[in-house]
């Protein structure tokens, strides 16, 4: 199993603002390191109570949209019963119920197949932890 399974943590500094971040080439770097071209799925994971993953256009503007559009299904006001933490910090912590933790996506000869204008991006709406973690699991 050993063989077929490999896995990695990574570490990405957010900072302080809200972002979505494009860790595709992070996700790429993994796979030729570990794939060795084969076939298989990537898993991708963030242990975190108040980030997500999602697969996106970026650059286009998709990046701005997808903030606002958080901002509207989860304003960041006291409306929230979680209230430790910047003003509005409970939202952050509903976030992975809309942008979820986890990915899974297909590898094929080695290579994330992705479509033509996506990206892996993690979501992190939480000013307060600058520092984040993800797993990147290939199961071969």
């Amino acid at each position: 199993m050993t063989d077929n399974f490999r896995t990695r943590i990574i570490s990405v500094t957010t900072g302080s603002d809200e972002t979505v971040c494009d860790v595709t080439d992070m996700c790429a770097t993994f796979l030729q390191e570990e794939a060795q071209g084969r076939d298989g799925l990537l898993n991708v994971f963030t242990p975190h109570a108040t980030a997500g993953l999602a697969v996106i256009e970026t650059g286009a503007g998709s990046d701005a949209d997808l903030l606002a559009a958080l901002h509207q299904l989860l304003p960041a006001d006291n409306r929230w019963q979680h209230r430790h933490g910047s003003t509005g910090h409970g939202r952050d912590h509903v976030l992975p119920a809309i942008v979820p933790p986890h990915a899974t996506l297909p590898v094929i000869g080695g290579a994330l197949e992705l479509g033509t204008w996506q990206s892996v991006v993690l979501v992190d709406t939480n000013k307060d932890n600058p520092r984040r973690q993800i797993r990147l699991s290939f199961l071969g």
